[in-house]
């Protein structure tokens, strides 16, 4: 009798502990979103959502740590800013594309793993190609903190309607500089900024003398159109856009980017 009441105790207990370390159960203790947090989707359904690092198509090769979903979540005043820039462009023609929104510290903490292993360079002829990697951080391209972390960051791009989605990447297929002309890089469903996202270069400086014409009328259009509803452009990359004043300048989350973060919003 001692021995099977032994032998039930530790079976209760491994059954307990399974429990504990079960995804249910952690997802039940997991951080959430504040309740200035929401879902772009829920503010305006309308700007199209390319959640670049639910992807294998990033900078490092695979899929980025704390992305679970390809959804964007914003700071409720971001959210809203992007709906009246979404507005102003619909009537003109365009849409707004989210590559990134809200970025949990996790994944910046993954970047910061990937940029230190120098023997990982397998996608350095797309997105680093004249860049060494032992000088990302340097450089400035790598950090161990990132205001997208905050909240009200979003990377973004300009969409010329009506338009067909980008094509999935392919892990494996031939990969093409960044600046390449926009017909030779990988295709984006986007209007031309004179790099793709992401590029690692000093061309992807939103004001680089390099870049003319169309390509910088792009720029500037994207630019002036989210000046207008409180947005400051980061000069060192065309994509990167801060509301301000921001509502967490100091807090950087590490909710996971997942509905279930702001279901309850």
């Amino acid at each position: 009798m001692r021995t099977a009441l032994r032998a039930l105790a530790v079976t209760a207990a491994a059954l307990l502990a399974a429990t504990a370390l079960s995804p249910t159960a952690q997802a039940r203790h997991e951080p959430r979103a504040p309740e200035e947090f929401v879902a772009l989707r829920s503010v305006d359904p309308t700007i199209i959502q390319e959640m670049r690092y639910t992807t294998a198509h990033t900078f490092m090769g695979e899929r980025v740590d704390g992305y679970r979903q390809p959804v964007c979540i914003l700071t409720r005043p971001a959210a809203r800013a992007l709906h009246l820039a979404q507005k102003r462009l619909l009537r003109q023609g365009y849409s707004l594309k989210v590559y990134d929104c809200y970025r949990p510290q996790q994944a910046v903490d993954h970047f910061v793993r990937w940029a230190k292993d120098l023997d990982d360079q397998a996608m350095k002829r797309e997105f680093y190609p004249l860049v060494d990697k032992s000088r990302l951080f340097e450089d400035g391209y790598i950090a161990e903190k990132s205001g997208h972390s905050r909240g009200s960051t979003v990377d973004l791009t300009l969409v010329r309607l009506p338009t067909l989605p980008t094509r999935p990447y392919r892990p494996g297929e031939r990969l093409t500089p960044c600046f390449a002309p926009k017909d030779e890089r990988f295709p984006d469903n986007s209007v031309d900024m004179g790099t793709g996202y992401d590029c690692f270069d000093t061309l992807s400086h939103t004001d680089d003398p390099r870049i003319q014409g169309a390509q910088r009328a792009n720029r500037q259009f994207l630019k002036r159109t989210l000046t207008e509803v409180g947005f400051v452009n980061l000069p060192e990359e065309w994509w990167h856009f801060t509301h301000k004043p921001e509502l967490f300048p100091d807090t950087y989350f590490d909710f996971p980017v997942d509905r279930r973060s702001v279901g309850r919003h």
